[in-house]
């Protein structure tokens, strides 16, 4: 199974991704709406079809990116019943199982944090998601949304205490940069409910606790019952000018045949070396030469009044000539494969 696990550290969030080798089949849990760009990219990298995305909960510090991965890749969107949220494709209930190729999910209950909480165990059960219902040697606030510490407790002894010791535990979030744990670890060292702690002993502590309310709060819960759609219903333009899409590794670029076909709405930079210029791949006409050593130093040369494209042989070094050229407060893009991609397409000069 191809797994990755990635970050928001605005919200500390921990996203999910797992795919199915053969197919391709992908989930995607807890999805946050800022990393949007960032998952999507990686998907289209990994060449793998998003089919579900799924929240743990309803959050309270973020706001999920579900609904912008529906109107992306058409991919379903999964959460609890319990919440009654609109946009959502399945309803999830205990029992229930979530498939994507070969593999599947099985989810389980485990409110506490909210009443919708739930957590999905691989069909192996060497993983389990939790949310926020148990953490890396912590366990999720119950103070709002309908949360009962009484009733967490039961859910981890229940129905996270019951998975096999060697079960890895990927939490929702984590702020002291722990990255996973075990249901074995956390049974025997877990400080809110791990050893011989009693419902009693769990109860106390999660009243005191004392938080402050997440950040997010009055914007992120009506959002996340709407799925994450904004407001009025339509997806934020990143990006108006072109095509651009951002790869996994945060470079935006455009195609080369996009870029053949709208020369006159854009500005091409060459930051080659001037012999790579005139050598044998040739270059674009009306392309401006700034080497790529030199665009630090001369960069008010490049004019502001079209988005810039930014080219060199292959597309590596144009992508550190993208990010030069971002942080001056330019509109720019890479061009995908460089002058080597643009010839081998046979694309006018």
């Amino acid at each position: 199974m191809i797994f990755r696990q990635l970050f928001d550290a605005a919200s500390s969030t921990y996203t999910y991704m797992l795919g199915d080798e053969a197919s391709r089949e992908a989930v995607l849990i807890d999805p946050v709406f800022e990393q949007h760009g960032r998952d999507a990219a990686l998907l289209r990298e990994l060449k793998l079809q998003l089919v579900v995305t799924m929240d743990t909960h309803c959050h309270a510090d973020h706001v999920s990116g579900a609904w912008l991965m529906r109107e992306a890749f058409g991919s379903r969107v999964a959460m609890s019943g319990a919440y009654g949220a609109t946009n959502v494709d399945r309803p999830l209930a205990h029992g229930d199982v979530v498939r994507f190729g070969a593999q599947r999910l099985e989810v389980r209950a485990t409110p506490g944090h909210t009443a919708g909480c739930l957590s999905f165990v691989t069909s192996d059960r060497r993983m389990v998601f939790t949310g926020d219902s148990l953490m890396v040697r912590a366990a999720g606030r119950t103070d709002f949304q309908q949360g009962d510490a009484g009733q967490l407790f039961r859910s981890i002894r229940e129905q996270l205490f019951t998975l096999p010791d060697d079960c890895a535990l990927y939490p929702g979030h984590d702020y002291a940069g722990r990255t996973s744990s075990t249901i074995g670890e956390e049974r025997a060292f877990n400080p809110r409910i791990g050893g011989e702690a009693r419902e009693e002993d769990f109860v106390g502590y999660m009243r005191n606790l004392a938080l402050p309310h997440p950040k997010q709060l009055a914007v992120a819960v009506p959002a996340n019952l709407r799925a994450g759609q904004p407001e009025g219903g339509h997806a934020p333009v990143v990006v108006a000018w072109g095509p651009v899409v951002t790869t996994y590794g945060g470079v935006p670029q455009v195609m080369p045949d996009w870029v053949a076909a709208n020369r006159a709405a854009v500005h091409v930079l060459d930051v080659r070396s001037a012999g790579e210029f005139d050598g044998e791949l040739g270059h674009l006409e009306a392309a401006q030469l700034v080497p790529l050593d030199e665009l630090r130093t001369r960069v008010a040369e490049v004019p502001k009044d079209k988005p810039v494209v930014v080219v060199c042989q292959t597309g590596k070094r144009s992508a550190l000539a993208t990010a030069i050229l971002e942080k001056a407060g330019y509109r720019a893009a890479n061009v995908a494969g460089g002058m080597v991609a643009w010839r081998e397409l046979s694309l006018p000069s």
